[in-house]
């Protein structure tokens, strides 16, 4: 019979998880844009909106009988507050809940449709006049959109979703030359927009969310050549800086009928990490999950 033996977590063992890369990423980016980019956002708003998603997650995992893990709800927080602005902290709250409500609510098959930060984002700025997506607060610096592919690339990365964040800039970058060719423009009209910080955020930390992208990997780029042409013509056509953000809510109900289509394995956090310590002893130690 195997041993089993729990072992202090190390750094590696951390990072296995790509959750723990992506909120140390988020916070960097976020006190980037406090200290470098001077965004206006109140300090309460940034804690109003962590305590309300973390509280929401809390109470709906007492409700179904599930261990707490914080993870997801604090993405879905530091997501919120890159991309939402708002002078209403009462409404920093209100998104951050209905974010997180979204993951319960309204799911298929045990897997939930919507991406809780998109979802909390578009629903608030849709709905209160006093709220709004501020694409644009990160402007186009060639230095921060480098930043953005390299922090991006290591969470991507860990979450075996590289392949939809970089179809997506593939895509799109296609798309924002190909409109710049048809009407003449010069060249370093695309090449400034697709530097654009929010465009590179959305790709690496939104729609690359595991558990709402397509299963299969062919899936995967279907989708994000949706959600680019969707945003596309949202934003070109219809005149909204937040086309691509808008994009994805709207895409994500097709991901089922995607998954249907081109069945594949679901991805599940590894939250159980199995690794098999070689010692001196010859006895195999892994850890185990508490929650198991």
């Amino acid at each position: 019979m195997k041993s089993r033996v729990v072992r202090t977590l190390t750094l590696n063992d951390l990072f296995a998880d790509p959750r723990n890369y992506q909120i140390s990423v988020l916070s960097t980016l976020i006190l980037l844009g406090l200290f470098h980019y001077g965004f206006h956002l109140p300090w309460w708003h940034v804690v109003g909106c962590i305590g309300a998603t973390l509280t929401t997650q809390a109470v709906a995992d007492k409700i179904i009988k599930r261990p707490f893990d914080p993870r997801s709800p604090l993405i879905s927080a530091l997501s919120l507050t890159l991309l939402l602005r708002t002078g209403s902290i009462t409404l920093s709250i209100v998104a951050g809940v209905i974010a997180v409500a979204s993951k319960y609510l309204i799911r298929w098959r045990g897997k939930h449709i919507f991406n809780p930060a998109n979802f909390g984002l578009v629903i608030i700025s849709l709905l209160f006049g006093a709220a709004w997506i501020s694409p644009g607060q990160w402007g186009q610096a060639t230095l921060f959109a480098l930043l953005l592919l390299a922090l991006g690339g290591v969470v991507t990365g860990k979450a075996k979703r590289w392949d939809v964040s970089l179809s997506l800039l593939g895509f799109y970058a296609a798309l924002i030359f190909g409109r710049a060719l048809w009407l003449g423009d010069p060249l370093a009209i695309p090449i400034h927009q697709m530097q654009s910080g929010a465009l590179l955020v959305f790709a690496f930390f939104m729609i690359s969310d595991p558990k709402t992208t397509p299963n299969s990997r062919l899936g995967r780029v279907i989708f994000a050549a949706l959600v680019a042409g969707v945003g596309f013509t949202i934003q070109f056509a219809f005149y909204n800086a937040a086309g691509i953000i808008l994009a994805l809510i709207l895409c994500a109900p097709i991901v089922p009928l995607i998954d249907r289509i081109l069945p594949a394995g679901r991805y599940h956090w590894p939250t159980q990490l199995n690794l098999s310590l070689t010692r001196n002893s010859g006895v195999s130690h892994e850890i185990f999950d508490p929650a198991e």
